[in-house]
């Protein structure tokens, strides 16, 4: 992708640069592109000399060259490699918000334009915290960071080696798993107090077998239209919102 240290990665755009900026996440260094002096630009240069960060002015094309080509707003970081959280993370962050875990469990979801969608909803919808397998699925990436708007530095991602170990360890500590199928409960009747956690499953293939057989309950969502189904992103927004609701009793 670029010549910058391979142990690093980038964050993209005004919003994610904030956010990181205003997070623990080490900083590298701050990109800014020539000739740009927008107040979100001023913001984040001015957070950056705040924090002793270097502050370098490049051209487009080398801030085009460190995005790939994403829509940088004229302002890029180089970070250090996006850190995953442990699952005592997760239950920690429950703990002090004095809530029951609500925790999200994507089943190899592979498009980092659906994991941004979905760490921003969750941040919003107030989600404990993420697990993704390490194998078959995106991790955190720039384009994961980009799109979330820096949910990514407020939402704990655990990653694990085997996701069925993973459910089965949730189960011991009190969660019930729950999926999505086209055969459920109505997704609107779901009461989603209590420890929880939710599945969502990849975006061609859905739930797969072995982890459907560790879910408790299957929800479904009733639609009437020709294509029976929803983007991963999409489908977890509305079962998120729903859990939270249930559990927010709105």
């Amino acid at each position: 992708m670029n010549n910058e240290q391979p142990n690093q990665d980038f964050v993209i755009g005004h919003h994610a640069a904030m956010a990181s900026l205003n997070s623990e996440h080490s900083i590298n260094k701050v990109f800014i592109q020539e000739g740009l002096n927008s107040e979100p630009i001023s913001r984040v240069i001015k957070k950056a000399n705040q924090q002793k960060i270097v502050v370098q002015r490049v051209t487009k094309k080398k801030l085009d060259l460190l995005s790939d080509n994403q829509n940088h707003q004229g302002v890029v970081l180089a970070v250090a490699a996006f850190k995953y959280a442990s699952m005592e993370d997760v239950f920690k962050l429950a703990k002090e918000r004095e809530e029951e875990p609500f925790i999200l469990i994507l089943d190899n979801i592979e498009d980092p334009h659906n994991l941004g969608s979905i760490l921003r909803t969750a941040d919003a919808a107030g989600v404990h915290g993420i697990v993704i397998p390490k194998r078959r699925a995106v991790g955190l990436t720039s384009t994961v960071a980009k799109t979330s708007t820096g949910a990514i530095e407020r939402v704990p991602v655990v990653q694990v080696s085997n996701l069925t170990s993973a459910i089965e360890d949730l189960k011991k500590r009190g969660l019930w798993i729950f999926g999505t199928d086209m055969n459920g409960t109505d997704y609107r009747r779901w009461d989603a107090k209590g420890a929880v956690g939710l599945v969502i499953g990849n975006e061609g293939k859905g739930i797969s077998r072995l982890v459907k057989e560790n879910v408790d309950e299957m929800l479904t969502i009733p639609m009437v239209g020709e294509v029976q189904s929803l983007n991963a992103g999409v489908a977890a927004g509305l079962l998120m919102y729903q859990g939270f609701n249930s559990r927010h009793q709105l």
